[in-house]
C-alpha cells in the first residue's frame, strides 16, 4: 500500500520538533555556564552578553566535586560489572536448562519491575542499618551498600532480557562446544556469551546508566564522603543564593563522560535491544 504524499513531511516535521526539543536545553545549559552569575539572574537571554569560563574552575572548590564524581564512577561501574555477571550465568540457566520452579522464578524476576523503587527504600534502610547494629557489617552510608541497592533494580531486567537474548541463539552451538570437550561453563563462556555480546553490552549500558542517575536512594544511604554526583549537584544551592552558572557547568562537565561513552557504545546498545525484542 502506497503511503500518502504528506506522510514524509509529517514525519520530518515531528522529527524536527523532538531534535528542538532535545538541542534547547541543551543550549540554554551551555549558555547558562558561560555567563557570570548576576546574568544568570537577572533575566534569561540567549546570548551571553558577557562570557567567562570562571564557572569551570569554580565548581571545583564550591563543593567537592571530584570526590563525587569518583563515587558516582565506582558505584555504577561495579554494580553494572555485578549484575552482568550474575544475569549472564541466571539467564543462561533459565534458558537452556528445564528445572522445578523455572517460571515461577522468571515470573517473580519479572514481577519486581511493577513496583516503585521508593516502595524498597525504607525496608532496604533497615535491613542496612540494623546488619551495622547487630553484626558489625556496615552497609548504611557505604559504597557497598549502594552498590548493592542498585543491584536490587538492575539485576531483575538484567536477567529478563538476557534470558531472550539466550534464547535466540541456536542450542546446537552449544552442543557443538560440549563435542569439543566444554563443560557447560566452557560452553557460556567460548561460544554463548561472544554471540550474545550486543546484548550484554545493552545490559551494561543499561545498569550503568539506572546507578548514575539515581537520586532518591542516594540521597537517602550516602553522607558527605560516599554521595554521588546526582545529589551532590545539590550543594551549588546554599541557604542564600543558588550559583545557577555553576550548575549548569557542572552538569555539562559530569555529562561529557557517560554521554561519550554511550555513543561508542551505540551500535551495540541498538543490536540488544533489537534483538530481545524481536525476541
Amino acid at each position: 500500500m502506497r503511503e500518502p504524499r504528506w506522510l514524509p513531511w509529517a514525519r520530518w516535521i515531528g522529527l524536527g520538533l523532538l531534535t528542538l526539543f532535545t538541542l534547547v536545553p541543551l543550549f540554554v545549559m551551555a549558555s547558562s555556564a558561560i555567563k557570570p552569575l548576576r546574568d544568570v539572574q537577572n533575566g534569561f537571554s540567549w546570548i551571553p552578553t558577557t562570557f567567562t569560563l570562571r564557572p569551570f574552575t569554580d565548581i571545583w572548590r564550591t563543593v567537592p566535586l571530584a570526590r563525587y564524581f569518583v563515587n558516582s564512577l565506582v558505584v555504577s561501574s561495579v554494580a553494572a560489572v555485578a549484575s552482568v555477571t550474575v544475569a549472564i550465568f541466571a539467564a543462561y540457566a533459565i534458558s537452556r536448562y528445564r528445572f522445578p520452579g523455572r517460571r515461577i522464578f522468571s515470573v517473580t524476576v519479572l514481577s519486581t519491575q511493577m513496583f516503585p523503587g521508593i516502595l524498597f527504600l525504607l525496608p532496604l534502610f533497615m535491613i542496612f542499618v540494623n546488619l551495622g547494629n547487630a553484626i558489625g557489617i556496615e552497609l548504611y552510608a557505604t559504597r557497598t551498600g549502594l552498590i548493592i541497592t542498585y543491584l536490587t533494580f538492575s539485576l531483575p531486567f538484567s536477567i529478563w532480557m538476557l534470558v531472550g537474548y539466550f534464547d535466540s541463539i541456536p542450542v546446537a552451538l552449544d552442543e557443538a562446544a560440549k563435542v569439543d570437550g566444554n563443560g557447560p561453563i566452557g560452553a557460556l563462556l567460548r561460544v554463548v556469551i561472544p554471540a550474545a555480546m550486543p546484548g550484554i553490552v545493552a545490559v551494561l549500558i543499561y545498569a550503568f546508566m539506572t546507578a548514575w542517575g539515581e537520586v532518591l536512594f542516594a540521597s537517602v544511604m550516602t553522607d558527605e564522603g560516599t554521595r554521588t554526583l546526582a545529589v551532590g549537584l545539590r550543594g551549588y544551592a546554599t541557604e542564600n543564593d543558588v550559583y545557577w552558572n555553576q550548575v549548569m557547568a557542572a552538569s555539562l562537565v559530569v555529562s561529557v563522560p557517560v554521554v561519550a561513552g554511550f555513543l561508542l557504545l551505540q551500535r551495540y546498545l541498538v543490536q540488544g535491544l533489537t534483538a530481545g525484542a524481536v525476541k
